[in-house]
């Protein structure tokens, strides 16, 4: 294994990351490294998340920064203001002994002012969110002609989040003789085409495969009824007392709700969201990070920047729409060489997509099992005795405390003491897992649910869960919704928390599915919603069992996904006579026809 010396590293900045306690290059950095310190080309570097990209594109950045010239030399953009000030921060510890080296971070939720007087001042390396650059760049404040170096770190959740546009633009005003350092935990589609638009034949970087999990994450998935997946979550939490985590939901409404609900519970947790403010952020932040708080429930924005390196789980409460967003999720634990555990609590609908994943990430998920009542009370019990037997005594402190009380209990033998010990500790819990019953769904049973949904041979299911009802919604792909967008509307006009069920997002309409008693309220609470000045209109979808409701109906109404209509068509957009309206019938042989007309 090589040194950081070896590898090109100067003394100002040996000595500060020595001090740091870093000992010999990470991969990504032995890679990446001598590679920037030696070439002036563009690079995509591809590593999972905490794999230690930010010293990869860092050091070798800060050793070839001009201190004589101050101007912005270097530009690193990222997707957070999180992300920003941690990699700010790095960057001023790795140049601790380089004098005259500034650096400044630029982002939203705090005073431009402030940022424009550093920017006059004069800085070397500008770390920055895009929304708040632009702004900079709008503000004519910002001058960016001596920029040499481009990095953009999680450019893949950059994209994600919606900067394609702001990264096209900013791209657009840097000297075109700027090397490209595009770094990022994922190769999806659109890095490939920022790649190719804006990158000059880049060296490709690949630590480990392209998407690859974690090695040193263990995947675990529990499959539940959608009902009992706040149950479940409580008993895996339960099941390890020194659970150290954050559990990810996909809507910020989802995320306060479970969090309140495990605060009330008697957890040690709390929620992270965008509807908080900065110093409620951060206020939180800070005591996770010192483990005031156990379990961290955010939504994946929130949670990107969240530099934690002893995470002991993740859990999926429910799987995400994309892959990305799941390896960036489970990279969020098993770091630093540590191990960790990446938890998924899905119901029947989402192993398709565990599928997906586990294709991309090149690893397989293990099937967990839901620990029952008595093995919560059996691991928390034995947890409570090995902390009785390692405790610290303060001999001295406790001392006068000692005789009164031997006096009061020495009535009880050391047996009847620990049983009062035990019982003090636990009949709460005991009582509450008394008899409760088994959450797993038998995998026979999934699997038969699995193949009636035509999971088997990759068909989409038309039928509604067993429990759910299946509405149909006037908006699809040509409306820009997907899956997230659909259950942000949901949540955003629903007056109560809903389980979405499957989701179906069509060209232009879409389906999905909430439990029985919830189907009216919902019906009523997007009755006229607004979506991008579209009305919304909903309809209980019809189940056909015959068959799932495939095929055309003889009536000349269009038929998807089990969804009637009577004669028209939901498959067109009839804006004022302007679309084609489609209808299908049968001749009289019946053969299927297809008419259409203005």
């Amino acid at each position: 294994m090589k040194t950081f010396e070896e590898i090109g590293i100067g003394s100002e900045i040996l000595k500060a990351i020595t001090e740091m306690g870093f000992e010999n290059p990470m991969p990504v950095q032995e890679e990446v490294i001598p590679y920037l310190l030696s070439a002036e080309t563009d690079v995509v570097a591809l590593a999972q998340t905490g794999t230690g990209k930010t010293a990869a594109f860092g050091l070798p950045v800060i050793q070839k920064i001009d201190i004589q010239n101050v101007q912005p030399q270097a530009l690193i953009l990222c997707p957070t203001r999180e992300l920003c000030l941690q990699i700010a921060g790095d960057l001023q510890d790795f140049s601790k002994y380089i004098k005259g080296l500034h650096i400044l971070p630029v982002y939203g939720g705090s005073s431009i002012d402030s940022q424009i007087r550093s920017l006059r001042r004069g800085v070397h390396i500008v770390v920055a969110t895009p929304g708040r650059l632009l702004d900079l760049m709008n503000r004519k404040t910002v001058n960016l002609e001596s920029v040499k170096y481009v990095i953009m770190d999680e450019a893949d959740e950059m994209l994600n989040m919606g900067f394609t546009e702001s990264i096209n633009s900013i791209l657009a005003e840097v000297p075109d003789t700027r090397n490209t350092l595009l770094f990022s935990a994922t190769m999806p589609a659109e890095i490939a085409r920022i790649s190719k638009k804006y990158m000059n034949n880049p060296k490709e970087i690949t630590i480990g495969h392209k998407n690859e999990g974690n090695k040193n994450v263990k995947h675990v998935y529990y499959m539940v009824h959608a009902k009992d997946k706040y149950a479940a979550l409580k008993r895996i939490a339960d099941f390890y007392p020194s659970i150290y985590g954050i559990v990810f939901c996909k809507t910020r409404r989802e995320t306060q709700e479970i969090a309140d609900m495990l605060i009330q519970d008697g957890y040690s947790a709390d929620s992270l969201h965008g509807e908080l403010s900065q110093a409620q952020r951060d206020a939180v932040m800070q005591k996770f990070r010192v483990k005031n708080i156990q379990i961290l429930v955010a939504t994946d924005v929130a949670a990107r920047g969240l530099d934690v390196d002893s995470l002991t789980h993740v859990i999926n409460y429910g799987l995400p729409e994309d892959v990305e967003t799941y390896t960036h999720r489970s990279g969020r634990t098993g770091r630093a060489g540590k191990s960790g555990i990446s938890i998924a609590i899905m119901h029947m609908r989402e192993r398709g997509r565990m599928r997906d994943i586990e294709r991309i990430i090149q690893k397989k998920f293990e099937k967990g099992t839901v620990p029952t009542g008595e093995q919560v009370c059996e691991k928390q019990l034995f947890n409570l005795v090995d902390r009785l037997e390692k405790v610290k005594v303060n001999e001295e402190e406790i001392a006068q405390y000692l005789e009164p009380i031997y006096k009061k209990l020495e009535w009880l033998s050391s047996e009847d003491l620990i049983k009062r010990v035990v019982s003090l500790e636990f009949n709460r819990l005991l009582e509450y897992y008394k008899e409760t019953p088994d959450l797993d769904i038998p995998e026979e049973g999934a699997r038969r649910e699995s193949n009636r949904d035509g999971d088997r041979d990759g068909r989409r299911s038309r039928r509604s869960e067993n429990g759910y009802t299946r509405i149909f919604i006037n908006l699809g792909k040509t409306d820009g919704l997907f899956p997230n967008n659909l259950i942000e509307l949901i949540n955003n006009n629903a007056h109560s928390r809903v389980d979405i069920g499957k989701i179906d997002i069509l060209t232009n309409f879409s389906f999905f599915e909430v439990p029985n008693a919830s189907a009216n309220f919902i019906m009523k609470d997007l009755k006229g919603a607004d979506y991008n000045g579209r009305d919304v209109s909903v309809e209980i979808a019809q189940d056909k069992k015959d068959g799932g409701g495939r095929g055309p109906r003889r009536d000349g109404g269009r038929r998807e996904g089990g969804y009637n209509r009577g004669g028209n068509s939901y498959g067109d957009r009839n804006r004022g006579g302007g679309g084609f309206r489609e209808r299908r019938d049968r001749d009289s042989s019946g053969v299927r026809t297809e008419r259409r007309r203005r």
